[in-house]
């Protein structure tokens, strides 16, 4: 969308691991709309594991910036236990049901020892850790680490190369593949009301041929097809699958759909006259030294939704956004932050900002921006996950067609 100076993405953001194994890469490649950095062979071999690293400063909750060893540290067991995960594809005997028990069950054996057994060292490296399992249910579109199997986890694979972005936006390759089909095969801002997928349909005047399939539009309109591919979002699917389809949905699939897990994951941009941050920093991360993963986080939306708010990107170059902060929240916190106004949530990150950074005088941001994933009747939220009582199994149950025979079970 454009904003502020330049352009923010409000959905995706970065192609993850720009390499050659990477279809997204080479289709951005093929058109031109990368810059030269994501060109360079050397950025497409770097191995990051889908957590690359940025130049970044971490602001305590006391408003100061923490130590960077510490955060260093902390960072380094979170990335370790999270890579042990691994092992654990295909066992049939797991320590716990969900990821989320398994790193704290980890961390509790590891917690006397952390900061080499200093309490107040101790305390601050279990407060980051708290931080980084903000990060994880960013990355895995969850409320919690809790939710999210521990068996299917490893099937993620990170592909080489260091994050990039599209100078010209993220829309830019969309156009582009668009640009190459006839005029008028894309129809946008039509809504479908209903998919009818078992019957018998015939163009009006046509009484030679036979359509199984029948799209009915909000509009009133209707489409006849022999085969429609169905990619709108898991939480749609959720909410309105069982009046979506007609006739509905085998048990299979519906059960799929169920257990599965979906969640939000939420932008807010915050656009300033002057940079507050040093030139070389692109990352702000934020700890709120009172928290434990070992402790239960407060449910209070109303008073602590901020707290989940995993810090912010600086958006580069400021010569294309301008002078962006970009926050990640995810979870219930983040749904909460969709009822609330403009003007809350800019009073609320001014606030924030000003207790982070130790400045009570801090300028406010002069404007703010944020996505609402969760509210959107057709989105109804942003990533899908593999929840806990679900598999990859699930995944592909969604991915296949529906049988022609109504008595297949699948």
């Amino acid at each position: 969308l454009p904003a502020a100076s330049g352009l923010v993405e409000m959905g995706a953001h970065w192609i993850h691991g720009p390499s050659p194994g990477n279809p997204v890469f080479r289709l951005a490649t093929s058109y031109g709309l990368l810059g030269p950095e994501a060109a360079r062979e050397e950025n497409q071999r770097a191995e990051v594991g889908g957590h690359p690293s940025l130049p970044s400063v971490t602001y305590g909750s006391s408003g100061k910036a923490l130590s960077p060893t510490a955060v260093s540290e902390a960072h380094h067991l979170f990335d370790t236990l999270l890579e042990s995960t691994k092992a654990f594809r295909g066992t049939k005997e797991l320590p716990a049901p969900s990821v989320g028990q398994y790193l704290r069950g980890e961390i509790a054996q590891r917690a006397p020892a952390l900061g080499g057994g200093r309490e107040d060292a101790r305390r601050l490296q279990l407060a980051i850790l708290a931080a980084c399992f903000k990060l994880e249910c960013c990355i895995s579109g969850t409320h919690s680490m809790d939710l999210v199997a521990l068996e299917p986890f490893g099937e993620y694979v990170s592909l080489p190369g260091l994050d990039c972005t599209f100078p010209g936006g993220y829309s830019t390759l969309p156009d582009c593949m668009v640009s190459a089909l006839p005029e008028g095969t894309v129809l946008l801002n039509k809504a479908v009301r209903t998919i009818q997928w078992r019957g018998s349909f015939r163009e009006e005047g046509d009484e030679a041929r036979d359509f199984p399939v029948r799209v009915e539009c909000e509009d009133g309109d209707a489409f006849l097809a022999d085969h429609v591919i169905v990619t709108v979002p898991l939480g749609f699917l959720k909410e309105r699958h069982q009046d979506f389809f007609q006739p509905p949905l085998p048990h299979w699939k519906a059960e799929a759909i169920r257990r599965l897990g979906f969640g939000t994951n939420n932008k807010i941009f915050l656009e300033f006259e002057k940079p507050f941050w040093h030139p070389q920093q692109q990352l702000l991360e934020v700890v709120w030294e009172d928290e434990s993963p070992l402790e239960e986080p407060k449910t209070d939306l109303e008073a602590n939704w901020f707290r989940k708010l995993i810090g912010f990107v600086v958006l580069q170059p400021p010569e294309q956004h301008g002078h962006v902060l970009c926050g990640f929240i995810a979870g219930k916190e983040s749904e909460y932050m969709e009822t609330l106004s403009d003007e809350e949530v800019l009073g609320t990150m001014t606030r924030l900002l000003r207790t982070l950074t130790g400045n009570p005088r801090l300028p406010s941001p002069r404007s703010v921006l944020r996505s609402r994933w969760h509210s959107a009747p057709y989105t109804r939220g942003s990533y899908s996950y593999v929840a806990v009582g679900s598999s990859g199994d699930d995944i592909d149950a969604l991915a296949q067609p529906l049988p022609e025979d109504p008595e297949d079970p699948r």
